[in-house]
């Protein structure tokens, strides 16, 4: 096989070559004994590298005598975009006590490695490296110092890396607003935004995207859409970046018909904008329409990536219709992407909700490669069925082969707990969070532990443990301890949970219907009244009596109203009764309308 120079040339500048090709290429440079020349291997490894054949990359690399500062970055970042952050790092330790002195390409790589792997000891390490190698004041290490730094919440610490730097260019300025964005912190990233151009600097669509990620809630979408009119003036509405990130945040808004106008916008949305929608449409509850536009993306020839079949999945399992998740499940084998952790760990929870529990356990007995993820939902649904005892050995055997549990983990157990009633071995496994983990219990840990210990009866514990909390506690949490008092009929506690949640202005009307329910049941019409009532102008209901003495529920809806719907049960006409009285004592407030329904007719 002979390759002319030129040619040899032209095929090492291209972007990336098929593994057949390179290792032609490999073999011909090795024949001309030109892999003794850093630039050729680093070339070659870099096409091994991007074809994810690390062995052969390392295999160079060690074959290679003379080997350059870009040789060892390659591997270096070749592993870490593999997340092989362990191999990474050995890699770089080999360097220090080699004669090669790291860059600032070396440290930056290593910085985003430990971000990526949510390692703070690490990324400290490699500052203080930085610092003591003279490049702490490097801009591209301290760009992604402070989006390190953001990433792992210590947002102290990326401005103090920021303030360091004494004219720091549109980089930084970009890298600490998005930091803000990261946390949320709009105020905080507009300031800095303001700073930025009064200091001369004219933001460009990063700067954007920072700004836009910290729209995250209604009550800020004004800001949101100032924000889209600033994108439309400096001309970056149409980037793909920026145009995922505003569909996302009206999304986020539930703006749908804002989101489906700047997605409208493009003429050809890539793959980040698809997903964006899609995941998006999703997270907003319709599931339905979700699955629409994954089928609309694949007849205009879009292909999907594994994150996004794990999320049109997650959207099957919303549906608990096992049809159309089967129809993916084949979609990602076609595609060579159903052993992706990530969509096998998806294929595991959606077969669990769709009532095959039996088919998502094959799913994970077959996969090759397990993480916590994995884990995380073969526990969850087992879990979900009682088998709280498969759940714990599942639970033993990830932490014999040394993965580390994170939240959604005792989530997972502690809603095996509550399915199987097993108390004591629900708060053994909240304490070990805390003391054995060092996990801090976030409001679902919180709300398994108020449903686990209320519905053994143990009501004045679950009172307890949610009186411990910092305030303010999360309307869930008194939701949970509202459904115990519900299935114990214990109104006195029920009592004052409900100051707790409507004294608070709680706009889930859920937990009123809840209420009001509970109270029907007893018998106690003048509380129903109290509990529809309470901070509300407008409530509109229908009740309607069946012939089975059972109740049936509907509502009407009135333009400008507030919809409330209660059941009641017809035993003996006392709750017909009661449902007049109710009426008589607040017909001012509400429409009712009572139906009989007589099975003579």
């Amino acid at each position: 096989m002979f390759i002319p120079f030129h040619s040899l040339l032209s095929q090492l500048s291209k972007l990336k070559l098929p593994i057949s090709r390179t290792k032609e290429l490999h073999a011909f440079v090795i024949k001309t004994h030109l892999s003794h020349d850093p630039f050729y291997a680093t070339r070659i490894l870099r096409f091994y590298a991007l074809n994810d054949d690390l062995i052969s990359a390392r295999n160079l690399f060690d074959k290679t005598p003379h080997r350059s500062i870009y040789l060892w970055n390659s591997l270096i970042r070749a592993y870490a975009r593999a997340h092989k952050f362990s191999d990474a790092f050995s890699l770089f330790t080999d360097m220090l006590h080699s004669e090669m002195i790291p860059d600032n390409f070396t440290f930056a790589c290593l910085v985003r490695a430990s971000s990526e792997n949510f390692d703070v000891r690490s990324l400290r390490v490699l500052h203080g490296a930085l610092v003591l190698s003279g490049l702490h004041r490097d801009f591209i290490c301290c760009s992604q110092l402070v989006s390190a730094y953001s990433r792992l919440g210590c947002i102290a610490d990326a401005r103090k890396v920021f303030t360091g730097i004494p004219e720091p260019d549109l980089v930084l300025w970009n890298s600490m607003i998005s930091g803000y964005g990261c946390l949320g912190e709009l105020e905080k990233g507009l300031e800095l935004f303001n700073r930025m151009q009064k200091n001369g600097l004219r933001p460009d669509e990063y700067s954007m995207v920072g700004l836009i990620m910290t729209i995250d809630d209604p009550s800020v979408l004004k800001i949101g859409e100032v924000i889209h009119g600033f994108c439309l003036r400096l001309g970056v509405e149409s980037n793909n970046h920026v145009s995922s990130l505003l569909v996302s945040m009206y999304l986020r808004c539930k703006r749908l018909d804002s989101a489906f106008g700047v997605f409208d916008s493009l003429v050809t949305p890539d793959l980040v904008t698809w997903s964006a929608l899609i995941s998006g449409v999703s997270l907003c509850g319709n599931s339905v329409k979700a699955l629409d536009f994954f089928r609309e993306m694949n007849m205009r020839g879009g292909k999907a990536d594994a994150s996004l079949i794990a999320t049109v999945l997650t959207a099957c399992s919303q549906l608990a219709n096992v049809r159309p998740g089967s129809e993916i499940h084949g979609y990602a084998f076609r595609n060579g992407y159903h052993l992706e952790v990530m969509v096998s760990s998806a294929l595991v929870d959606m077969y669990s909700k769709c009532g095959f529990l039996e088919l998502g356990y094959q799913v994970y007995k077959t996969m090759t490669i397990k993480n916590i993820v994995s884990y995380n939902s073969i526990i969850s649904s087992l879990g979900l069925y009682g088998l709280a005892t498969q759940s714990f050995q599942i639970f033993e055997k990830a932490l014999e082969e040394g993965y580390k549990p994170d939240e959604a983990t005792f989530s997972a157990l502690l809603c095996a707990c509550c399915h199987a009633g097993l108390v004591n071995d629900g708060r053994e496994y909240f304490r070990k969070m805390k003391d054995q983990f060092g996990i801090s219990a976030n409001t679902e840990h919180y709300v398994y532990m108020v449903k686990l210990l209320g519905m053994e009866g143990q009501l004045r514990e679950a009172y307890e443990l949610v009186q411990s909390l910092q305030e303010p506690i999360d309307s869930g949490i008194w939701g949970a301890l509202l459904s115990c008092c519900d299935a114990h009929r214990n109104y006195e506690l029920a009592d004052i949970v409900a100051y707790r949640l409507f004294g608070n202005k709680l706009e889930n009307s859920s937990y009123r219907v809840m209420l009001s329910n509970m109270y029907a049941s007893g018998g106690r019409w003048d509380l129903i009244i109290i509990s529809l009532t309470w901070g509300k102008k407008y409530i509109v209901f229908r009740l309607r009596f069946s012939w089975a003495h059972a109740s049936c529920v509907s509502y009407s809806p009135i333009r400008g109203s507030r919809v409330v719907f209660v059941s009641f049960k017809d035993s003996e006409g006392q709750a017909r009764a009661g449902a007049y009285a109710a009426y008589d004592e607040i017909n001012s407030e509400i429409l009712v309308t009572v139906t009989s329904l007589n099975p003579g007719r």
